[in-house]
């Protein structure tokens, strides 16, 4: 039986895997303006309107109408479900799936990701290439639940400005922290977003990256790995590549690159760069 993976639309992916999805969208707030996440903004229009709006953009969560179509749809053409969504400590949308999924026992199995952006991307790249090996729906799920406590998403923000407009850091920590070049490396742990350490200048950011991913256990290059950046220039992104060349060296593959969406992109700012990947275990 086929299983087919779905995806809602802050599970920042490859282009080239997007049509193997089912994506459910949310919906991006600018004030009064709505956009459909994916359909009327892609990720370069919403940086444009980040940068121009004096407003913080807000998300509301996938409603389970959404999911249910979704799910029916597949289940009608005789497919089993795996739904991954974001954190459901970020958002309502893993409520929505497992709502929508109880209409479908035994057909549709919903894991709550713990994490966002490309750390749900690398969990969704995961479920494709098990549903390639003839996994069932079930035990996939069952998987990338074992699975999600190894993903982790490390950035480098390049700006205080949109923490402190979303509230996160105060004024006056943003205004010295714009004086003094200071770059904070976070992290997505269990659903929250943490503050890991702060950096002078790009240079120390970009060591502080490396160690963090260095603490973490290292990468296992068996499994996706994903970087990503914020804004409409990847400049940033290839400089922390070429200062962090060592770090990716046991890669066989090109190093994949995507836009990060708008769940971390509201509250990093534009010239963030980050990477999502599984720490490696024994």
């Amino acid at each position: 039986m086929k299983v087919r993976i779905v995806i809602d639309s802050t599970a920042d992916i490859r282009p080239e895997l997007r049509e193997r999805f089912s994506i459910v969208p949310l919906t991006i707030h600018f004030g009064e303006q709505e956009y459909v996440d994916g359909v009327d903004i892609d990720h370069r229009k919403f940086y444009e309107m980040l940068v121009e709006s004096d407003v913080m953009p807000t998300t509301s969560q996938a409603t389970p109408a959404a999911f249910d179509k979704v799910f029916g749809e597949a289940v009608a053409r005789g497919e089993t479900v795996v739904a991954l969504t974001i954190a459901s400590e970020l958002s309502g949308t893993y409520q929505s799936a497992v709502i929508a999924a109880a209409e479908y026992p035994g057909r549709v199995f919903v894991v709550d990701s713990r994490t966002a952006a490309i750390g749900t991307g690398i969990l969704a790249e995961l479920a494709l290439r098990l549903a390639d090996r003839g996994m069932e729906a079930e035990d996939i799920a069952r998987r990338l639940t074992e699975e999600r406590d190894n993903v982790c998403v490390v950035a480098m923000l390049d700006t205080l400005e949109y923490l402190k407009r979303g509230g996160r850091i105060s004024k006056t920590v943003a205004f010295a922290g714009g004086l003094l070049s200071i770059k904070p490396v976070a992290a997505i742990k269990n659903g929250e977003i943490l503050i890991l350490g702060k950096a002078r200048g790009s240079k120390q950011g970009n060591n502080l990256l490396v160690q963090q991913i260095e603490a973490a256990g290292g990468v296992d290059f068996r499994k996706p790995v994903l970087l990503g950046y914020t804004g409409m220039s990847d400049t940033l992104l290839e400089k922390y590549v070429e200062d962090s060349r060592a770090l990716w060296a046991e890669s066989e593959t090109e190093l994949k690159r995507v836009i990060i969406g708008s769940v971390i992109g509201t509250h990093a700012g534009p010239g963030a760069v980050a990477a999502a990947f599984f720490r490696k275990t024994n």
